[in-house]
């Protein structure tokens, strides 16, 4: 099990991915989520090998309604990449680790 992801929450998020400098990918899950649990493997491995480059991290959709409703979340998996605070991609449902990479290697 790899320790790198980041937990962004509603109250963290200002900071830990708005302020951000560089690339962030977040995580839009619910634990209850098929595709998502799919996904979370992928999630892990990236967040390891990203490390000190790229941000990784998890927000359940779930316990945070404040900024889920924000970027009007609607479909979970979504994944947003965000680049010194802007919003630059989002992908919505399952993505292979493939794609997940591509994105971030476009965008970092």
């Amino acid at each position: 099990m790899f320790m790198a992801e980041a937990t962004f929450t509603d109250s963290n998020f200002d900071a830990e991915v708005l302020k951000a400098k560089g690339l962030v990918m977040v995580d839009f899950f619910a634990p209850w989520c098929g595709p998502c649990k799919m996904m979370a493997p992928n999630i892990e491995k990236l967040s390891a090998e990203y490390e000190g480059k790229v941000k990784i991290g998890k927000f359940d959709v779930d316990d945070n309604p404040e900024w889920s409703g924000k970027y009007s979340i609607q479909s979970i998996p979504t994944i947003i990449f965000f680049k010194d605070g802007e919003m630059v991609d989002q992908l919505v449902g399952f993505q292979s680790g493939e794609v997940l990479k591509e994105k971030i290697e476009a965008h970092k």
